[in-house]
C-alpha cells in the first residue's frame, strides 16, 4: 500500500470533474500507485483508495472509512499515467485529496502464480518441441491462464503428457522465485529470454 498517493485527475461521465460523491463510477489518477495496470495479456490489480492507513478488509471495503473507491481495474495511457478505474462507494473524493491506495493482495498473488505457469510452460514447450517454439500471446488472470504459440504441427499426447509433467515437477519443485534489476545484456548473459 501507498499511504500518501494524490489524487491528481478524476473523470466522471467522459468529463475532467473535481469532485466525486458515493456511488459514482469514475477513473482516478495519482502522482503515485502500487496498482498493477494490465498490459502484457497481465489482468491489473484491484484494490481500493481510501482515506486512511488502515487495510483490514472491513476498513478497504468502505465500513469504518469516510472515504472508500473501489478500483476494479487499470490502465496505462499514453502518456504512462496509471488510470485507475472503479466506484466510489463511500464518502466524496477530490483533486488534490491525499488517499492511501491498497491491493487486494491475495489476487495479486494469484495473478503472480499465473504469471509464473506462463514460463514454467514456455520453458516446457521450448524443452519438448525445441527452441522454434514460440510464443504468440498470454491471459494471466487470478484463477486461469492462457498461452498461445506457434508450432508447425498439431502436439502429440505423448508430447502434451511430457509438457504436462515438466511443468507439475517444476511446481512442484517450489523453486525461489528470485528478482534482480540489470541491463538488458546482462540478463541475456545470465541466460534469460525474451518473449
Amino acid at each position: 500500500a501507498i499511504d500518501d498517493a494524490k489524487v491528481l485527475a478524476i473523470v466522471a461521465d467522459g468529463e475532467h470533474v473535481d469532485e466525486i460523491v458515493a456511488g459514482m463510477d469514475a477513473i482516478v489518477v495519482l502522482d503515485q500507485t502500487p496498482f498493477y495496470a494490465e498490459m502484457g495479456g497481465q489482468t491489473a490489480d484491484h484494490g481500493y483508495l481510501c482515506d486512511s492507513a488502515d487495510e483490514s478488509v472491513e476498513n478497504l471495503e468502505g465500513k469504518g472509512n469516510a472515504l472508500s473507491f473501489e478500483v476494479n481495474n487499470v490502465q496505462k495511457n499514453k502518456g504512462d499515467k496509471y488510470m485507475h478505474y472503479g466506484k466510489l462507494l463511500r464518502g466524496s473524493l477530490k483533486v488534490g485529496d491525499t488517499v492511501t491506495a491498497s491491493i487486494d493482495t491475495e489476487r495479486r498473488a494469484a495473478i503472480r502464480r499465473a504469471h509464473s505457469a506462463t514460463h514454467l510452460l514456455d520453458a516446457a514447450l521450448m524443452k519438448i518441441l525445441g527452441d522454434h517454439v514460440h510464443q504468440a500471446g498470454s491471459l494471466v488472470e487470478p484463477d486461469r491462464l492462457r498461452f498461445d504459440f506457434s508450432f508447425s504441427r498439431k502436439m502429440t499426447d505423448e508430447e502434451i503428457a511430457e509438457v504436462e509433467k515438466l511443468v507439475n515437477e517444476a511446481i512442484a519443485a517450489k523453486a525461489p522465485i528470485i528478482s534482480e534489476e540489470m541491463t538488458v545484456p546482462e540478463a541475456k548473459e545470465q541466460g534469460a529470454i525474451g518473449l
